[in-house]
């Protein structure tokens, strides 16, 4: 009889089958005592009683995207991770340095590193905004951000974030898969390969892109990489038509198209049959599939006419600036409470001044991006919480990288790219409000305290929803691989 291989649960490494598939497992197990043992357990846990429709042609198939319990309690069942591509500068948003404002223009010895290489002294850019104190925590914030100023006591700063590259491409990639090269799962995946998604008709996985495209390296900061391509991001819109080439063909309905995909899947499990670690072939199934879901469930998921105009104008998708990351961050709200697990907004995109890398000029770059995203980030964080859904999503706020506290050319007031230190922050899905940790030095250039890489707020998150970081592992290449790599990493207890 043959046993299809089954996708891959979430394992800590020397688990149950440490660290191998159960056919692995049987393997090496060999005969006699040992194997009887083993189909005890694996007849408990219900192995034995499956079989491949192609053997008995009634048994269920079962989507990789199945919905699973997290290995402990989880805080946050859904993620929202709004990505300002480019590189906010931390000094000019969250992170208050009073002693830049009066060596504007002055050159001091600084050691940065950036786009322009590596440098000791640089032209110091003041900030160009005034910052104020909100809520009961008094977290300084900067004028960009008068509305999410107001949302302060529910999100947590991080002040000390570091990466390695100074580079657009590879400091996307380890935000995204906490690798500086491409070929990695990003978080998403590891997200719904280790918790599934709750909703069957809809991606597990989502990402909203900029009205001006995607990010630099595009779908590799949403690629499943060495799993299967199931865990990999669904580009979706927040208006119009959400997903291409998604509507039935003229002349077909849908009871024609179950019977057409049905055939399909037949073939498919017998193909599938003599090929059981293709896992590319499980994943192609489960694919069609949820595209049959989705050509009824996607539009009704963008249908914003059920929403009053006070939620509508909360978001601000009634002014021209705002509307169009006001959607979107709509549409998050939309998804969660329909299941999906992993929502990515991306604010910027194409290059230079399309996103938030102010190379030239700071105010005319960071009023742009800020204007469009204030209100409705913080409408969001508004709206979730008054839902009851801000208990369990975490919202992640942040880019690739900070910006330098000097000028990147001898004339303007742009600033170079920044991995040495800068500012992330969180809120909701069990995160502390109203706090911040870490800190840079006075002048925003690097972080001096309580340093965490990006590989912690990975761990962090993972935290949130119920794993270990530690543990959650994917074989792959011979080792037991990690969103959070081989030497781990730990979540940052300062905020949780």
């Amino acid at each position: 009889m043959y046993e299809p291989e089954e996708p891959q649960a979430p394992r800590a490494s020397g688990g149950q089958f440490c660290g191998r598939t159960r056919r692995e497992f049987l393997w090496e197990t060999g005969g006699g005592f040992t194997s009887t043992a083993l189909a005890a357990m694996l007849a408990q846990d219900g192995f034995m009683a499956k079989q491949a429709r192609a053997a008995d042609g009634v048994t269920p198939f079962v989507s990789p995207l199945a919905a699973k319990l997290a290995p402990k309690p989880a805080k946050a069942k859904s993620v929202i991770f709004l990505f300002m591509y480019g590189g906010p500068s931390q000094v000019d948003t969250f992170d208050y340095k009073p002693k830049l404002y009066p060596l504007d223009g002055k050159t001091i010895q600084v050691k940065t590193f950036g786009r322009g290489g590596k440098k000791n002294e640089g032209r110091v850019v003041g900030p160009k905004w005034a910052f104020k104190p909100y809520g009961e925590s008094g977290k300084m914030v900067s004028d960009l951000f008068p509305n999410l100023g107001t949302c302060v006591d529910d999100m947590a700063f991080i002040h000390s974030m570091y990466a390695e590259s100074p580079i657009h491409g590879s400091a996307m990639l380890m935000m995204n898969s906490g690798r500086l090269i491409s070929g990695n799962p990003c978080l998403g995946s590891w997200a719904t390969y280790g918790l599934g998604t709750v909703n069957q008709n809809l991606p597990g996985f989502v990402v909203m892109l900029d009205k001006t495209g995607g990010p630099i390296s595009g779908p590799k900061n949403w690629s499943s990489g060495y799993m299967p391509a199931v865990y990999q991001g669904t580009v979706i819109r927040a208006d119009g038509v959400p997903i291409h080439d998604l509507g039935l063909p003229a002349g077909v309905d849908r009871a024609t198209r179950r019977r057409m995909l049905d055939r399909l899947r037949e073939k498919n499990e017998e193909h599938r049959a003599s090929r059981a670690d293709n896992s590319e072939l499980a994943a192609r199934i489960a694919s069609y599939e949820l595209a049959f879901q989705m050509q009824q469930h996607a539009p009704e998921a963008v249908d914003y006419a059920g929403e009053t105009d006070e939620t509508k104008s909360l978001y601000g998708i009634d002014r021209p600036e705002t509307a169009d990351f006001g959607r979107k961050c709509l549409l998050a709200r939309r998804l969660v409470e329909r299941g999906v697990r992993f929502i990515q907004v991306y604010s910027g995109g194409a290059h230079n001044d399309d996103n938030w890398d102010a190379h030239t000029d700071m105010m005319s770059n960071h009023t742009k991006h800020a204007g469009r995203t204030d209100q409705p980030i913080a409408g969001l964080i508004k709206d979730l919480k008054r839902r009851g859904l801000l208990d369990d999503t975490l919202i992640v706020w942040g880019g690739e990288f900070g910006r330098q506290p000097t000028a990147e050319f001898a004339k303007g007031t742009g600033r170079d790219h920044n991995s040495f230190g800068f500012t992330v922050w969180l809120a909701g899905g069990g995160i502390k409000g109203g706090t911040s940790v870490g800190a840079t030095d006075e002048l925003g250039s690097t972080a001096v305290e309580d340093r965490f890489h990006v590989k912690n707020l990975h761990a962090t998150i993972l935290n949130q929803l119920g794993f270990d970081p530690n543990a959650l592992s994917y074989f792959y290449g011979g080792l037991d691989q990690k969103l959070v790599g081989v030497e781990g990493a730990e979540p940052i207890e300062q905020i949780i």
